[in-house]
This record gives structure tokens, sequence and C-alpha cells, in this order.
């Protein structure tokens, strides 16, 4: 059976440079769209669709991570991880205090994973960009979030403890055997 292993956290945690790690280690990674999303927005002349269009943005990324999910499963590879799973978009959307469809749940509960890592609050690796808006305390309450929105679903994080790329990836991979 195919082990699906999500790497999750708020922003700036380290998240998606241990999946580059773990791409370079030949691991097959899904890699986060939610940058995609935004980049795909402004080209349509939409600035920052998450903060303007939240629901529109979370069904973008619902769809996206469930086509990741399904995708994984038809690759050939034992373990597939995924830079953020399918609950981070209901985390997000509780965090900012957002409605939105039963079906988010259903697709959480549906769509399953092996094991959850949550990148802890770093904030001396915190950068904030472009596609990265919020502040560190910002960040710290989505940790809370993810965290929270994992567990209700009745998943057994993870935390990933602080230190080099190599020891977090080492980290990860010696908890999955």
């Amino acid at each position: 059976m195919q082990q699906k292993i999500v790497i999750t956290g708020g922003p700036g945690t380290g998240k998606s440079t241990v999946i580059e790690e773990l791409a370079k280690r030949q691991f097959m990674c899904m890699h986060e769209i939610s940058r995609e999303v935004t980049l795909n927005a402004r080209k349509k002349g939409i600035e920052q669709l998450f903060l303007t269009q939240p629901l529109l943005f979370s069904e973008l990324l619902l769809e996206g991570r469930v086509n990741q999910y399904i995708e994984a499963e038809k690759k050939d590879y034992d373990i597939v991880f995924f830079d953020r799973g399918i609950p981070d978009v209901h985390a997000y959307m509780n965090y900012i205090c957002i409605d939105y469809p039963d079906s988010y749940i259903k697709k959480s509960k549906l769509y399953k994973y092996t094991h959850i890592f949550l990148m802890p609050p770093w904030e001396e690796i915190y950068i904030s960009d472009s596609e990265r808006y919020e502040n560190f305390e910002q960040a710290l309450a989505i940790h809370n979030h993810l965290e929270r929105t994992y567990k209700e679903l009745g998943y057994r994080i993870i935390e990933v403890p602080k230190g080099s790329i190599n020891e977090r990836t080492d980290f990860i991979l010696a908890n999955i055997k």
C-alpha cells in the first residue's frame, strides 16, 4: 500500500525546502500549488485572490490538491510526499473565519494520508514575499489551525524539530520506516 505523507505547517516553516530535499533524494513529491493558483489569478488581473475571493481561491486549491492525491495513486511509488494536504484548505478557511461547504470536510475524510508531519513556526527562517503576505504572528495562528484541523480528522501529528534541512529530512524519513 502506498504511503501518502503530508508535510504541513504555517507559512515560512521550511516545508517546500524539505520537499525539495526529498525530491533530490529521489522520492516522489507533490509540490505546493497555492503559488501557482495565485500566479494564475495575477495573470487574470487579480492581485491577491486569497484576500479578495477566498472561497474561489480555496475551491481551486481543494480541486488541485484532490487532483494531486488522485495523480499520486496512479504513480508506481511506495511513498509520495505532499507539500500540504487537502485539510490545509479548510484549516486556512477557519483561520480567516470564512464559511465553506461541507464537501471540504468530506473530501478530507475521503482522501486519507498515512502520516502528517507538522513544521513548527520558526521566526529565524521566516520570510515574507509577494505570495506570502502573512506576518509571523499570523503564521503562528495558521499553525494552530492546521494542528487542530488534522487532530479533529483523527490524525496523529508528528512535529518536525528545528534543524538543518538534512536533519529535518532525516527525521521525517526515520519516522516513516
